[in-house]
């Protein structure tokens, strides 16, 4: 039985006014710096009000403390976000951080793999190009999936697969593999990133833990998905940041690819109902039982089990 580490979400739930409250400022002074300065930055609910996270808290204190030792309000703001950058501990929290308004699903195993075999068949209908990742937890879960994964990056700008490989390995026309530790958040992932032009998607889910060995259709993740281009994009600047400690040079290779051919939203939104379509296709042959869905024992994307 693998234990794996929990992972911390700094969840947006603090109103304006119980920020206010916290850091001993109006309401007012707030809405001013955001105004002006863009500081602090809130979240934004469907409804149009804002939400702040503990880390706001910390910063607009920052700011405070730099205030009183004489920097200007622009000076302070602008060391404070330095001090305060907080990096995302995994594709599921960063995004979970960033949208809280996408609201995370409890699914079993067989119905997370017919989801991500939606997006990456999308993918190869399309013979897109772009930024393909994905979080495999265990090599042995990469290897299940890899012939697949190779096809899927024949066409990609750049293929990366994160798993707990024992070195790095760049083969051409292949995922760049990158090793992550067995205790690093990732390690209890499962996550798929596209853009690729006008396929945009992204899928994250953080497996539960159990109280003892479950049978692999049994394995349970909380996940979250969408086509949206911007939210891809959040995904994307997630992945980036979870790389570049892990490997700067490719985190800085998707950063370039994404910005280099930024998706074309309302082509994307409209082929999100091809791709929609067809994760409810998937999911509905699960109703015929795992043979007939292709989604027997498996790890994450995997066509056997590790």
């Amino acid at each position: 039985m693998y234990r794996f580490p929990a992972i911390a979400v700094d969840t947006p739930d603090l109103t304006t006014a119980q920020l206010a409250e916290r850091t001993g400022l109006s309401t007012g002074v707030l809405r001013m710096w955001e105004n002006r300065h863009g500081f602090p930055v809130p979240v934004r609910l469907p409804s149009g009000h804002r939400r702040y996270a503990g880390h706001d808290v910390k910063m607009v204190l920052d700011v405070l403390r730099l205030r009183e030792q004489g920097l200007s309000l622009p000076a302070a703001i602008d060391q404070a976000r330095r001090q305060r950058r907080v990096p995302a501990a995994s594709v599921f929290a960063g995004l979970r951080r960033r949208r809280p308004d996408i609201a995370p699903v409890l699914l079993l195993k067989p119905a997370v793999l017919a989801l991500t075999r939606a997006i990456e068949d999308e993918y190869c209908a399309h013979a897109a190009d772009g930024v393909l990742i994905g979080c495999f937890q265990r090599e042995g879960f990469y290897r299940g999936a890899q012939r697949r994964w190779r096809e899927l990056a024949r066409t990609a700008e750049l293929a990366v697969a994160l798993a707990q490989f024992p070195r790095p390995a760049a083969v051409a026309e292949s995922p760049v593999e990158i090793p992550i530790g067995a205790r690093h958040p990732l390690a209890r992932e499962w996550a798929v990133v596209v853009s690729a032009g006008a396929v945009q998607a992204c899928l994250a889910g953080w497996e539960q833990p159990s109280s003892g060995p479950l049978p692999d259709p049994r394995r349970r993740f909380e996940v979250l998905w969408s086509f949206d281009p911007a939210v891809v994009a959040d995904a994307v600047a997630v992945a980036v940041e979870l790389l570049e400690p892990l490997d700067a040079s490719v985190a800085e290779r998707i950063a370039a690819a994404h910005h280099a051919a930024p998706p074309g939203a309302d082509e994307a939104l409209r082929n999100g109902g091809a791709l929609a379509q067809r994760m409810i296709g998937y999911l509905a042959r699960l109703l015929d039982g795992p043979a007939a869905a292709g989604v027997g024992h498996a790890g994450p994307d995997g066509d056997t089990p590790a």
